[in-house]
């Protein structure tokens, strides 16, 4: 006879069935990158809408009052720059007057000697050249040295067996430094060997 009590199962056809059941329902995971590294950790959490706003507002704000200072320092830069150019053409100026004056002088004056007059112009233009120098302005030692196309123009040349090649042979119109700088470049004659 057959036992007719159903047969138990046994503790392994349990095992499956309750590992399944009792197994926790996992959240999906994210895809990971090709490369394989996890981007989960590297990023921080999302901020809330409203809390972006308030770092967009901030950032706009602070770039607008940026741009504003810098505007306003270039308009002070420019202005000062200005004003010491005024200055240092009022100060030349002023020192230049006195010279103008002694010209006006020179020039009303009723001179029947010719000689007398040109003592006047050349007192003149020496005051005109310590002006000059006083303001840092010297002139440029062109006749007789070699031509340098850092400070003279050279508007002619000249065949010469007297001079060397490259030589300045004649000075046109005189150079001038303003301290280490160029003013103005001398215009000369070179001779050519």
């Amino acid at each position: 006879m057959q036992d007719e009590h159903p047969a138990k199962p046994t503790e392994q056809d349990d095992a499956p069935a309750a590992s399944a059941a009792e197994a926790p329902v996992s959240e999906p995971q994210a895809a990971q990158p090709p490369d394989g590294t996890d981007t989960a950790s590297d990023e921080a959490p999302a901020a809330s809408p409203d809390e972006l706003r308030r770092q967009r507002d901030d950032y706009y704000d602070r770039l607008l009052r940026a741009t504003a200072e810098f505007d306003n320092f270039r308009k002070r830069t420019d202005r000062e720059r200005r004003d010491l150019a005024e200055h240092a053409a009022r100060d030349l100026l002023a020192d230049l007057l006195p010279i103008v004056d002694d010209l006006e002088r020179a020039l009303a004056a009723e001179a029947d000697d010719g000689e007398v007059y040109r003592r006047g112009v050349e007192i003149i233009y020496k005051q005109l050249l310590e002006l000059l120098s006083r303001h840092g302005v010297a002139p440029i030692e062109a006749l007789g040295a070699d031509f340098d196309p850092n400070l003279h123009q050279a508007v002619m040349h000249e065949p010469s067996e007297t001079h060397r090649d490259g030589e300045i042979v004649e000075e046109m119109r005189r150079g001038y430094m303003l301290r280490d700088r160029l003013l103005r470049a001398a215009m000369v004659k070179v001779a050519k060997a």
